[in-house]
C-alpha cells in the first residue's frame, strides 16, 4: 500500500465553480498508483467541493445562480456577518454541498464519469487563496 498527499493552492477571484479537475489528474499521474481511493477535501467553511458536468459551462452558471436563490444575501439577515453580507451565506453554501469528496482510481486516472469534472465551489465574492487537499491511498 502507497500513500501519497499534496495541497493546491486556488486563488478564486469571485463566486462561482472553478473547475480543479486537470490539476487532481496531473498530481495522480504522478503518484505512480494504479488502483485506490483518492480523498479530496477543502480546507475552508466557505468553500466547497462538488462532482459536477464539466461539458457545458452553463451548469455552473445555473447551479451558482440556484444556490444564491436558495441562500439570500444581504445586510441585517444573519447574526454572523463580519467580513460581508456575503460571510454566514458562504457558510450556509458549503453546508448544503461537501468539503469532502472520495474518488476512485483506476488504471491510475480518476474513475470520473464522461462529463463529470471536480469543482471548488466559492461561495465568497471577493478574492480567496484557498486550499485543497489530496490524499491518495493504493497500489
Amino acid at each position: 500500500m502507497k500513500q501519497a498527499q499534496t495541497t493546491l493552492k486556488i486563488k478564486t477571484n469571485k463566486q462561482g465553480l472553478f473547475e480543479i479537475t486537470p490539476m487532481v489528474a496531473n498530481w495522480l499521474h504522478g503518484c505512480n498508483i494504479n488502483a485506490g481511493i483518492l480523498t479530496v477535501f477543502c480546507r475552508h467553511t466557505s468553500a466547497s467541493l462538488i462532482i459536477q458536468e464539466n461539458a457545458d459551462p452553463d451548469v455552473a452558471l445555473d447551479l451558482q445562480d440556484f444556490y444564491k436563490q436558495l441562500v439570500a444575501e444581504g445586510n441585517g439577515i444573519y447574526r454572523h456577518s463580519s467580513e460581508g453580507v456575503d460571510d454566514m451565506p458562504g457558510h450556509i453554501k458549503s453546508t448544503l454541498s461537501d468539503v469532502s469528496l472520495s474518488i476512485p482510481v483506476i488504471n491510475g486516472s480518476l474513475a470520473l464519469g464522461t462529463w463529470q469534472g471536480i469543482f471548488l465551489f466559492e461561495h465568497r465574492a471577493r478574492d480567496h487563496n484557498r486550499e485543497v487537499v489530496l490524499h491518495i491511498m493504493g497500489e
